[in-house]
């Protein structure tokens, strides 16, 4: 006996047999993304565990032959002139300050611009906005010549108030207040509750997910930052990592066995923080943008 498909048994079935494909390709096309982001970390991790003339050979290797560590001993060793663990603190201080100050910053501006009516609201959350379209680039000078007249330079205070607003951290907060049930707000005003302790006992414990995200970011930025360091640190002893390392560059060659080293020093931190905070991260970046 012949069998009868039907129209509905064909489509459920040509539905299975391409559920069963899209899948791996998914996966190949996620596979190929995967290895384009991680093999230059990788690179970097392996050509830091060669010896100068390993990591200056044509082709380059990935296995290091032999495994040394003579580059980690070079950069870390007293008196070797690149003082790394004070540039690696430096930048620990800097940037973890500088993380704090945002969050505080941007959270208490952008909670009256979310929640709070008053007049000009919308014009300041405009300006504030419309700063994020000015390269950053352009603000140097004139940042340069307001920390020479207060005496910062030469010092981590350079690097730690000047971006301690955020006009993305305003922005990025504003989105995520907005996303959250003013009920429970109502509820803590019936309560009794003013607004500063609804902003602190009601707002921010639900708010964890956006501050994790903004303090990590703005420890990124902070953390990365070559430009603005190099213009108001002078002394070996005060500069931060990304401009310190920079120094390991000689005039006649570049130990990228020194440079990879110094590299990896550098993104433990962000990497560790990374990992500890990815689950706020997550839940803050998808819960940031879905209200205007």
């Amino acid at each position: 006996m012949t069998q009868v498909v039907t129209p509905s048994r064909a489509s459920s079935r040509a539905r299975r047999s391409s559920g069963r494909r899209f899948p791996l390709v998914r996966v190949i096309v996620l596979g190929a993304i995967a290895v384009a982001f991680i093999s230059p970390i990788v690179f970097m991790i392996v050509t830091s565990l060669k010896t100068r003339a390993d990591a200056t050979s044509i082709p380059p290797s990935w296995i290091p032959d032999p495994f040394s560590l003579q580059a980690f001993t070079s950069i870390l060793a007293p008196g070797s002139g690149t003082p790394v663990l004070q540039w690696f603190a430096n930048s620990m201080i800097a940037a973890a300050l500088n993380a704090t100050l945002v969050v505080v910053t941007a959270s208490l501006a952008a909670y009256p611009l979310a929640r709070m009516q008053f007049r000009g609201k919308n014009v300041v959350f405009g300006v504030i906005v419309a700063t994020l379209l000015i390269p950053p680039v352009i603000l140097v000078i004139p940042n340069y010549l307001i920390v020479s007249e207060l005496g910062w330079l030469n010092s981590l205070v350079a690097i730690i108030i000047p971006t301690a607003a955020s006009a993305f951290g305003v922005f990025f907060m504003r989105q995520f207040f907005l996303g959250l049930p003013i009920e429970l707000e109502e509820a803590a005003l019936l309560d009794g509750a003013n607004r500063f302790m609804i902003f602190t006992r009601v707002v921010l414990p639900l708010a964890k997910p956006a501050l994790a995200t903004l303090a990590l970011l703005a420890f990124l930025g902070n953390w990365n930052d070559f430009l603005w360091p190099v213009y108001v640190l002078f002394s070996p002893e005060v500069q931060t990592l990304p401009a310190g390392l920079s120094t390991l560059q000689s005039a006649n060659a570049v130990r990228y066995d020194l440079l990879m080293a110094g590299a990896v020093v550098a993104s433990v931190p962000v990497l560790a923080l990374f990992v500890f905070l990815q689950r706020f991260i997550i839940e803050g970046v998808s819960r940031s943008g879905v209200k205007g």
